[in-house]
């Protein structure tokens, strides 16, 4: 009897193991772990997304259960809105500016990392700490240097002049200053990715280009320049998304003053929803942000891909 039992289990147990294998290799069991995901992704992108397109057709305040549709007036307000073109400007100059300054400084630091030296491990660390560091934290230990009263630049200047000058105040100098104090935070990301694929290049390419008389420029548009093309398409891409839909640092230097001098998108429809109650509005620039970075984003990537398979 017992023998029989076992003879069951282990037949029962190869039964099972085989219909384990037909789903692995049929992909139904990687489909099915693909679910929860979906959900996860349809939960908190999908339907927030939606709603916030049909927010963007109403006059809701952000609180009251009552709201009216009214079609199309946000967007023919968003259009005819003097300070949104103010704000597209902003949030490019924090976009293209921010990646063009991570991209190159990054490189130039992952290229002296990838010299032979004794401290490119604690250099490697402070370059990359800020990225660790809340962007919002960030932007209040950057105040403290920039402020009017008190600022650490300020009492610099106030050795040789007599007034201190109102950097965070001048729409000329505060996006400016916002992009320097995002580039900082985050060109270790950039230096990361291009470390990563200088110490991916294998060293005999270098030592033939100098055999055939290549000097270091040389070698360096040749060689080092057409195989980090990967990490300079990985790099630029998240820099450029992460410019554009730039925050925390601009509420915590200037919350988006004088006015709406140094306002992104981000920034704005934060002020919209919860400062003058408009979320149907506020809503609508979230649509204007969204089809902005995605445009600028997915034409980057086509075109840096396609310098890919050309290098």
């Amino acid at each position: 009897m017992a023998e029989s039992r076992t003879v069951l289990v282990q037949t029962r147990s190869r039964k099972t193991e085989t219909t384990f294998s037909r789903l692995v290799r049929s992909g139904a069991l990687l489909n099915l772990l693909y679910i929860p995901a979906l959900l996860l992704f349809f939960i908190f992108i999908f339907y927030p997304f939606f709603k916030g397109i049909k927010i963007s057709f109403t006059n809701w305040d952000g609180y009251n259960q009552d709201y009216k549709w009214i079609g199309f007036n946000n967007y023919t307000r968003m259009f005819t809105d003097p300070e949104i073109l103010k704000v597209i400007r902003n949030t490019a100059i924090y976009g293209i500016g921010s990646a063009v300054f991570q991209n190159v400084i990054g490189l130039l630091y992952a290229l002296f990392l990838n010299l032979n030296i004794r401290t490119r491990g604690l250099v490697r660390t402070v370059i990359y700490l800020p990225v660790i560091i809340s962007s919002l934290i960030m932007g209040y230990i950057w105040y403290f240097f920039f402020q009017y009263q008190g600022g650490a630049i300020n009492d610099i200047i106030l050795l040789f002049h007599d007034q201190p000058s109102n950097l965070l105040g001048d729409p000329n100098l505060n996006v400016w200053i916002i992009t320097f104090v995002n580039t900082y935070q985050y060109l270790g990301i950039a230096m990361v990715l291009y470390l990563a694929g200088l110490q991916s290049i294998p060293r005999d390419y270098y030592e033939a280009a100098t055999i055939d008389g290549a000097g270091p420029l040389q070698r360096f548009a040749h060689v080092t320049w057409p195989l980090i093309a990967p990490a300079f398409t990985v790099s630029m891409v998240l820099n450029l998304i992460g410019g554009l839909k730039l925050f925390d640092v601009i509420v915590a230097l200037t919350n988006s003053g004088p006015g709406y001098a140094s306002a992104s998108l981000s920034s704005i429809m934060y002020l919209l929803y919860f400062g003058r109650e408009d979320a149907g509005y506020a809503a609508t620039i979230g649509i204007l942000m969204f089809i902005m970075i995605s445009i600028v984003s997915i034409t980057a990537l086509l075109f840096l891909r396609k310098r890919e398979v050309n290098a």
